[in-house]
């Protein structure tokens, strides 16, 4: 791996088995008894994918849904494994790419800002120390301490990333949910992945935001039927991908 990547993805593939499962009885019938691999095609999300990031770069994945951008991004992740291919990595990772999830819905905000923590590898003596850093980011004030399924989607979202951009990570991963939440806390999380930025972290963002794209981007990659369509400056390759859609 190149000294100079914090990711370097090489030729990889991931397929998905379709399956929809019986509907009816007549169909649990049948599916019973066609309940076999030949019965479910698979359907291909990558194809031959390759790229890196360096260390302290700001790339943007863009494409149209179902393009498998945010397949990337969960396997970049490690939430899911490529079929064929590798991907190398070169420090620890945080991302935000479920809203809410490694959320418990039944426990308090400040319980899950433990349990988050602690899945990014930060101990509890840390958490304690970042607590109130993590809570005044957040703005959530007195509703840190209400249970999260009475949060609305803007609050999953503050506390979520707040946690994240707290645990001394060395590449963040992100997917379209900076989209949800107000204008000034939007604009408050992009100022934060500047000054990440600015601290060497590595940063990925799938998004369908172009404009934003531009301007927080050293580079693009626009993903188009699994596969690479375009990669390099963000405003060409924005650009590119605007007049391919048509909008």
């Amino acid at each position: 791996m190149d000294k100079d990547n914090a990711i370097e993805v090489t030729s990889v593939s991931k397929s998905f088995r379709i399956n929809a499962g019986p509907t009816s009885l007549k169909d649990m019938i049948v599916y019973r008894k066609a309940h076999s691999k030949k019965y479910h095609p698979k359907r291909k999300v990558l194809d031959d994918v390759s790229f890196s990031v360096k260390k302290g770069e700001v790339i943007g994945i863009i494409g149209r849904n179902g393009s498998g951008k945010s397949t990337m991004l969960k396997l970049l992740s490690g939430i899911l494994r490529p079929d064929t291919g590798s991907i190398d990595v070169d420090g620890k990772i945080s991302c935000l790419i479920e809203l809410g999830a490694g959320f418990h819905p039944d426990m308090t905000g400040r319980e899950n800002v433990y349990i988050n923590s602690s899945i990014f590898g930060v101990d509890k003596k840390t958490t304690e120390e970042r607590f109130q850093q993590i809570l005044d980011f957040s703005e959530i004030g007195g509703y840190i301490d209400e249970r999260v399924r009475n949060y609305s989607s803007g609050m999953y979202l503050r506390l979520a990333f707040s946690v994240a951009i707290n645990v001394d990570a060395d590449i963040l991963l992100i997917d379209e949910i900076l989209a949800v939440g107000d204008i000034n806390f939007s604009k408050k999380c992009l100022d934060k992945l500047r000054d990440l930025k600015a601290h060497g972290v590595s940063i990925v963002i799938v998004t369908h935001a172009v404009d934003m794209a531009k301007e927080m981007c050293d580079r693009v990659i626009w993903i188009e039927g699994g596969q690479i369509k375009a990669e390099g400056d963000p405003e060409e390759v924005c650009n590119q991908y605007v007049e391919f859609m048509g909008v």
